[in-house]
């Protein structure tokens, strides 16, 4: 979530020339799904709530939308919910109280729907039940926090910033010179803070965060007094002292069972380094590595899973990522890297609803905060997340464009593939590595199509069959589509 069309625009050509960038579907390809070779159970998708629910988050239609999958009404035209199981809660940094005579800092390009206000206002008293607690701060965007929660959905705690009278300058855009911003004797409030808002959300608002994250991108160094939201600069060193005390402070609220998450950082590469500069018993305290998937196809995705995976035995989430290619295009492409090389068992858009269309996935008018237009990312999306199911397997496909997940109780596979090409390309799966397959009724596979650069948007069709223990589709080009073969035993 940091100045993303700079950083893309600035890495794009760099990244594409990575190692592990080989693919991309040039021909027609037979891909090999092994269900003896697996990635975990999946988790879920999700996404981060500020700011789009700070903008809309009394609404039902978008909770709908986005926490189920139910066909929902949009501006008169039926819409497939998303099915996200995943809500990440940004505790805010801001408030407009005066403290001994000292106020925020505000920086002059953050605009008012990015400034999220925090709970903890005045520092004079830790307290929760104090005046110095204000607990109608962020209302909309909590109101869309307990929607998804109520709509089934897991949740995170995050934080981009401490509250800025915990900051050196008291802006919670960051340092001047983007530096640590982080007053040395509020490590502890800062986790205090979190721990804090996580037992009141059990306690009054029906929620139950499953993991905390106290920071956001921290190693990285734009977050400065003009930037344009909130972010904080807390190199390794930092982070590694203020782990303990988040630990220390959920487990003396009694929050023993809410794991501690960390440390989003921006990207593959420098998850990693960050990782590898933790001690033992810094690791110790992280149940779950967070990164930020802002590489595109580069970066060392597999490095990073045998870190923090193979290694370490940690769970590993994508847990934020986007890109300003509104036809989708590059995000199925990112995705299904992430499947082939990273192995993450959850994976979170940052911002389905933006003022930016490339952005977005429904767009909105930064100036009116009007919702306005349905994007093909929205579609794009679709085919992986209401198909992709909490609880199935992830499998290997030996390839970089196409996913698979298998229902062992419904004795489903699921197979999702995108053709980068700018030529129509037949993809054949080889489900010869399976005991049983029948597919559906006479052999059916119901797919489902998005044409990223126009035309289907996720367009069902029932005209696709099992030969024996394949099956083919033909690809337009720049199209995603999800194949679901059912009859199928490992």
């Amino acid at each position: 979530m940091i100045r993303r069309r700079t950083l893309l625009a600035a890495t794009g050509g760099a990244v594409l020339g990575s190692t592990l960038a080989t693919g991309t579907a040039h021909a027609d390809a037979t891909i090999v799904i092994n269900p003896g070779t697996r990635y975990g159970t999946w988790e879920g998708w999700g996404t981060s709530l500020a700011w789009w629910g700070n903008v809309f988050g009394t609404r039902d239609d978008f909770a709908d939308l986005f926490f189920t999958t139910k066909s929902v009404t949009y501006n008169g035209t039926s819409l497939p919910g998303l099915g996200l199981n995943i809500a990440r809660y940004n505790l805010g940094a801001c408030s407009w109280n005066a403290v001994n005579g000292e106020t925020m800092v505000k920086s002059p390009n953050i605009p008012a729907f990015k400034q999220i206000e925090g709970f903890w206002q005045d520092w004079n008293n830790e307290d929760p039940t104090s005046s110095a607690w204000d607990w109608t701060a962020d209302a909309t965007q909590r109101a869309m926090l307990v929607k998804a929660t109520q709509r089934g959905a897991v949740t995170e705690l995050f934080a981009n910033s401490p509250m800025w009278w915990m900051c050196y300058n008291h802006n919670p855009s960051g340092a001047a010179d983007g530096g640590n911003n982080l007053q040395t004797w509020n490590y502890r409030q800062h986790a205090s803070h979190l721990a804090a808002v996580a037992l009141y959300a059990r306690t009054n608002w029906g929620v139950n965060f499953a993991t905390v994250d106290p920071f956001n991108e921290p190693a990285s160094s734009w977050w400065t007094a003009s930037g344009t939201q909130e972010g904080c600069h807390l190199d390794p060193a930092v982070q590694a002292a203020v782990l303990p005390y988040m630990r220390s402070e959920l487990d003396k609220r009694g929050l023993t069972g809410v794991r501690i998450s960390a440390s989003d950082e921006t990207n593959y590469d420098t998850a990693r380094s960050t990782w590898s500069s933790f001690g033992s018993a810094t690791k110790a305290l992280v149940s779950q590595v967070n990164v930020h998937g802002y590489q595109g196809t580069g970066g060392r995705r597999d490095l990073l899973y045998t870190d923090v995976v193979t290694t370490s035995g940690k769970k590993l989430w994508n847990s934020e990522t986007g890109d300003s290619d509104g036809t989708g295009l590059s995000m199925a492409r990112n995705l299904c890297y992430d499947f082939r090389w990273l192995h993450p068992t959850a994976w979170c858009y940052w911002q389905v609803m933006d003022p930016s269309t490339g952005w977005a996935m429904i767009a909105y008018d930064a100036n009116t905060l009007q919702p306005t237009t349905v994007q093909p990312k929205y579609y794009v999306m679709a085919q992986f997340s209401r198909h992709i199911r909490p609880g199935m397997t992830i499998l290997d496909t030996g390839v970089s464009f196409a996913a698979a997940a298998y229902d062992a109780s419904a004795r489903r596979l699921v197979l999702v593939a995108v053709n980068t090409s700018t030529s129509p390309q037949t993809f054949t799966f080889d489900l010869s590595r399976f005991t049983t397959v029948t597919g559906g009724s006479g052999g059916l596979v119901p797919r489902w199509n998005t044409v990223t650069g126009g035309g289907d948007m996720y367009r069902a069709y029932t005209n696709t069959y099992v030969t024996g223990k394949s099956v083919s589709a033909t690809f337009a080009a720049g199209s995603v589509q999800t194949l679901q073969v059912d009859g199928v035993t490992t």
